[in-house]
């Protein structure tokens, strides 16, 4: 997949609310998934279900689970199959590895680290904003 050029917070849309994603909600796919997995063993639909409630569903499934792909090469999480809770097909099933925590914990870190810049980034666009009115 093809990254996203400089520019894509306007994209044609002036202004306007769109459903595709931003590199910001890519970026933040992969911490969010090691999240979701750390908390209970989950199969791909399932964690799907839930990246939608967070307003990411608008990231294809084919890239989560190439993430899920490239998370479990790094060692981060494991998959088994289950065989018997499903009247379909075997589904995957995922769980955090103990290299994997580490790796949560390394994002957690970098996540606040970056709040403190969000968040004033966030306060220079509101006043912005206000000297502009």
């Amino acid at each position: 997949m093809p990254r996203r050029r400089r520019g894509w917070a306007m994209n044609g849309h002036h202004g306007e609310h769109h459903s595709q994603h931003t590199p910001l909600t890519i970026s933040l796919l992969e911490p969010t998934l090691l999240l979701l997995i750390s908390q209970k063993e989950r199969h791909g639909y399932t964690l799907l279900n839930d990246l939608d409630q967070m307003n990411m569903g608008t990231i294809h499934p084919s890239v989560i689970y190439r993430t899920l792909r490239e998370l479990e090469e790094l060692s981060w999480i494991q998959s088994t199959w289950e065989m018997d809770q499903t009247q379909g097909p075997p589904r995957r099933i995922y769980s955090l590895t103990s290299l994997g925590g580490e790796a949560l914990i390394n994002w957690q870190r970098q996540l606040e680290l970056h709040q403190k810049s969000i968040d004033q980034l966030l306060l220079m666009f509101k006043s912005n904003r206000s000297e502009s009115e």
